[in-house]
């Protein structure tokens, strides 16, 4: 893929549909916590590939003419704040088109350059996959970088898996198995479709987002070489219990170590445990230390299975995904095929 031209901070490009480029003509009224103005910074679609088309017509870029600004209050601001997130905080942005759409605000201090915000939202815009989420807009100026997302109102797997109460619909084993296929198909999209390969360095089951039918949706996907210090970064993943053991050590992530992550998930899917729980036992507080000797007996997979699922579910092997040598991790394509072959049989089951 070729790297579309770099847009002028003050100009706009058409978005990659119709449809975005309506929603996007309009300004949005940015609900964000902390802005240096009162008044919502303009937003950008982002840049668009000249190489790409859509149903077989190319795309010219046309003008959009920005409305006037808007103002909105700190007050309003935080009754729309979702959360923080490793590098940002994260907003539901309402537009006035009555569109709703996730906003991220980088912290200032966590970017290495800012300059670096702009080279990345050409890459990021060009990602392309049903079980990635889709970037629709952008903001750099006035001190203020802001990336628009679309929004997922069923919020994340962590939400299902450890914040719902007793009476909340559970995840069946069929969903589940849904839910980590298309994870899987996300990464094997960034592993061995993008050229270059793009590493995610973040995978964990508060970035896998749900729409309306619980299809997955990884999210974040690119923005972990903004932090400006990655060994944090990587620090603070290994803690939460998903991070790779060898980038620990190394400080440096690769495909292998987002395999890690995402057998993790695998696990976390599986047994309903947090990656790392500090108020249980020290000998079953790290999922994958506790989990890895039970895989392969049966009496103890029964016991590790999450109680919610009453007993409905097959598996073959989790996957080596987690397994603390990284050769021994298998490659995204392998991983989508064999959760295919448990889909299928658990369609004829």
């Amino acid at each position: 893929m070729q790297t579309p031209q770099r847009p002028s901070q003050k100009g706009f490009r058409t978005p990659r549909s119709d449809n975005d480029q309506q929603r996007l003509k309009e300004r949005a009224i940015i609900r964000a916590r902390g802005l240096e103005t009162t008044t919502a910074a303009p937003l950008k679609p982002p840049p668009i590939n000249p190489h790409k088309s859509i149903g077989g017509d190319d795309i010219s870029a046309k003008p959009i003419v920005p409305q006037k600004k808007t103002h909105t209050s700190e007050k309003t601001a935080l009754q729309y704040s979702i959360g923080d997130g490793s590098i940002g905080s994260v907003y539901r942005g309402h537009f006035d088109n009555g569109k709703i759409l996730t906003v991220k605000k980088h912290y200032s201090s966590e970017l290495r350059n800012p300059e670096d915000f702009i080279k990345m939202v050409p890459d990021i815009s060009r990602l392309d996959h049903p079980n990635v989420t889709e970037l629709v807009g952008y903001c750099s100026e006035d001190g203020q970088h802001l990336l628009v997302y679309e929004f997922h109102k069923n919020g994340s797997l962590y939400d299902f898996l450890h914040r719902m109460d007793e009476d909340s619909t559970r995840l069946t084993w069929d969903s589940r198995l849904k839910i980590a296929l298309g994870t899987a198909r996300a990464l094997e999209y960034l592993h061995e479709v993008c050229s270059p390969s793009l590493v995610h360095k973040n995978i964990k089951s508060e970035n896998i987002l749900f729409d309306a039918d619980l299809n997955p949706h990884l999210s974040d996907s690119g923005l972990a070489n903004l932090m400006a210090d990655i060994d944090q970064g990587l620090n603070h993943n290994t803690e939460s219990g998903y991070g790779a053991p060898e980038a620990a050590v190394s400080g440096k992530c690769t495909t292998k170590s987002d395999a890690y992550s995402f057998g993790v998930v695998m696990l976390e899917l599986f047994s309903g445990r947090k990656p790392f729980n500090s108020s249980r036992p020290r000998s079953e507080q790290s999922l994958v230390r506790w989990a890895t000797p039970r895989l392969h007996d049966i009496d103890a997979l029964e016991k590790m299975v999450d109680p919610t699922l009453n007993g409905f579910y097959s598996v073959n092997s989790l996957s080596q995904c987690a397994d603390p040598e990284p050769e021994f991790r298998p490659p995204m394509s392998e991983v989508v095929q064999a959760l295919v072959r448990l889909v299928q049989r658990a369609n004829r089951s």
